[in-house]
């Protein structure tokens, strides 16, 4: 009932004018999603393997994943999930080439279709007694788009691994981790065709959804853009461009990189108007896309330039996608001044952009237990 009483006083007194953002959510707070630069316990990683797309695309790959955990294990610990054991090993011979230490490392031992472990991987939350929980929502390869049915069991294997509550979502929405940003205040931002659409959630309407991430998300305030289904395999999820840093920093683009990064301007200007759960604009950090097309570290010409909006936090670092570009050192620059206390480092990306992702696509925080 307290929850209740909190969601109707956030209803009357949200009465500022908001370009697409929503507080009509009657609906009761179950569970809180805690913002990406809280403490962490530690970070997921989904190793890439050989047996969806072969030899050389896992070769190709392996370097950026090596690059991720000899960072992250001086920040916190690292959970790998491997194929199989023959995979597990060759992934610690790996590591030990680099002289990676592992005592902060453990293996998990998964089937997976793919390593996109921020769309299919556990989400963590914290219940309103303040247990950490593990919530499965349903994956389902982008809409149908790719093998899914492996990655869509990891939540459930982690909770009963972690002898952890696990929170079945399959039935009530699916819902990948990169489709929506959360700034830990009760703001929840994203695009409608990645989650309105009915390659996902055939029927559900807005206010549904807004019910299902109040609900388990602890979100009553809304950032919706349109986004655009069909224009790569996400149907445009929202942290390739826009992302919180914080409570109150969204990093984006300006409009002109934003625009060549195929977001609408419609949507440029309800990013810019976002206001968080008190109406208070939030501040931005923009930056750069690449200055020039990404080509990948085997030849490949991309055709598109790079995004660096897609980074993590983790407890000491900050992991950025790089692209051996000039504004390499831009971006990393800039994100220092919003991470002073953090050490923020590039991973070179340009093999897994050939994909579509970058670090945040790839990554999943586990965060501390309180």
């Amino acid at each position: 009932m307290d929850n209740i009483l909190l969601l109707l006083f956030a209803l009357l007194t949200s009465s500022c004018d908001k370009a697409e953002v929503t507080t009509e959510t009657m609906a009761e707070v179950l569970y809180t999603f805690p913002e990406e630069s809280e403490l962490h316990e530690g970070t997921w990683l989904q190793w890439p393997h050989q047996y969806q797309y072969g030899l050389k695309f896992r070769n190709d790959l392996d370097p950026t994943w090596v690059a991720m955990t000899k960072e992250l294990v001086t920040s916190e610990n690292v959970h790998i999930i491997a194929y199989n054991q023959s995979e597990k090993q060759r992934i610690i011979g790996l590591l030990n080439a680099q002289a990676i230490d592992l005592t902060n490392v453990d293996f998990k031992v998964y089937k997976t279709d793919d390593f996109w472990v921020r769309d299919n991987g556990p989400i963590y939350v914290y219940d309103r007694e303040g247990n950490l929980v593990i919530q499965d929502w349903g994956f389902n390869g982008w809409g149908n788009k790719a093998n899914y049915e492996n990655c869509n069991t990891i939540p459930s294997k982690i909770a009963q691994d972690q002898n952890r509550t696990v929170v079945n979502l399959n039935n009530i929405m699916i819902n990948e981790g990169g489709s929506v940003e959360l700034d830990g205040n009760g703001t929840l931002m994203a695009c409608k065709s990645s989650i309105l659409n009915t390659n996902r959630n055939p029927g559900m309407t807005q206010t549904e959804a807004e019910q299902i991430f109040a609900t388990y998300l602890g979100a009553t305030n809304f950032v919706w853009l349109e986004g655009q289904a069909g224009l790569e395999i996400t149907d445009q999820h929202i942290d390739g461009f826009a992302r919180f840093g914080n409570a109150n920093t969204i990093v984006t683009m300006n409009t002109t990189d934003l625009l060549a990064y195929d977001v609408l301007q419609s949507d440029i200007d309800k990013l810019y108007s976002a206001k968080n759960i008190d109406c208070v604009a939030y501040n931005f950090l923009k930056l750069p896309l690449t200055q020039n097309n990404v080509m990948t570290i085997y030849g490949e010409k991309l055709g598109y330039k790079g995004s660096y909006c897609n980074y993590y936090i983790a407890n000491t670092k900050v992991l950025v996608p790089t692209y051996k570009d000039p504004n390499d050192t831009v971006a990393l620059e800039l994100l220092q001044t919003l991470y002073p206390n953090r050490k923020v480092v590039g991973i070179d990306f340009r093999n897994v952009y050939a994909n579509g992702g970058m670090t945040h696509c790839v990554t999943q925080q586990q965060p501390a237990e309180n």
